[in-house]
């Protein structure tokens, strides 16, 4: 077992995944779910391999998957979903294996996937926001005209 998959078995993981996908049923823009935190994991793992950062494949996931996981706070009390992220993050990875240096590297990343100063960090933090970014299929979107994104951060074309 990868010290990940302890992550995605967490009964606290799922349980804030399952109230995101309530909130986000009816949703037509992009949904924060597994499809999505496994498109920023990927992602995340071909910015790694091709910018040659070496970071271990089970903290680009471990990020990847909690970097959203307190979206389901963010609709119910307007807490910005990173810093929400980052506290249910942290309670999450108490039951896994991996070291404090390592968590903090993670909870950092998770606090910074939204801040724009980090995009060209060559670290885990600027490696999920870019993979973050990068993961919206704009091009093929039925909503995209009615996405308040601006265009310029839209992704035109298929880029992974």
């Amino acid at each position: 077992m990868e010290r990940y998959d302890k992550i995605i078995i967490n009964e606290l993981y799922r349980t804030h995944l399952e109230k995101t996908r309530e909130y986000e049923k009816e949703r037509i823009f992009c949904h924060h779910d597994m499809s999505h935190f496994l498109d920023v994991a990927r992602i995340g793992m071909l910015l790694n391999v091709t910018e040659g950062y070496g970071i271990d494949k089970d903290i680009i996931y471990a990020a990847a998957l909690l970097h959203d996981v307190g979206r389901d706070v963010q609709y119910e009390d307007g807490t910005p979903h990173e810093a929400a992220s980052a506290d249910i993050a942290e309670i999450i990875l108490d039951g896994t294996d991996y070291t404090p240096d390592e968590r903090k590297l993670i909870l950092k990343a998770i606090r910074d996937h939204r801040d724009e100063s980090v995009k060209d960090e060559k670290n885990l933090s600027g490696l999920i926001y870019r993979a973050d970014k990068l993961s919206r299929p704009c091009y093929y979107c039925s909503a995209e005209k009615e996405c308040n994104h601006k265009k310029n951060k839209k992704n035109a074309s298929l880029i992974w």
